[in-house]
């Protein structure tokens, strides 16, 4: 079963399903500054445009491109910069 999902005021849109990998979100996000939380270990993987990420525990924020993952810790927040719109996957173990 598809899970619509929308946050930041639709800015950020995304659909959750389930395959061999686990539970996954595809989704697309609007330019701006975003906060997320994690409640699960999370693989995010750029899949057009990009994202610049400041993880827990960094003080430098890195810019990730078409086909980089990064992973963030269970339970923590971390920051991301939009300049376009940018598609992604995030994978949850």
């Amino acid at each position: 079963m598809l899970k619509v999902n929308e946050y930041f005021d639709g800015k950020v849109k995304s659909i959750g399903f389930e395959n061999e990998e686990g539970p996954v979100t595809a989704g697309v996000m609007e330019p701006g500054d975003f906060e997320f939380g994690t409640s699960s270990v999370e693989f995010m993987t750029v899949v057009s445009g990009s994202l610049t990420v400041l993880l827990p525990g960094d003080s430098e924020w890195k810019t990730y491109a078409p086909f980089e993952t990064f992973m963030v810790p269970k339970d923590a927040k971390f920051k991301v910069k939009v300049t376009e719109q940018t598609a992604y996957k995030c994978l949850y173990k």
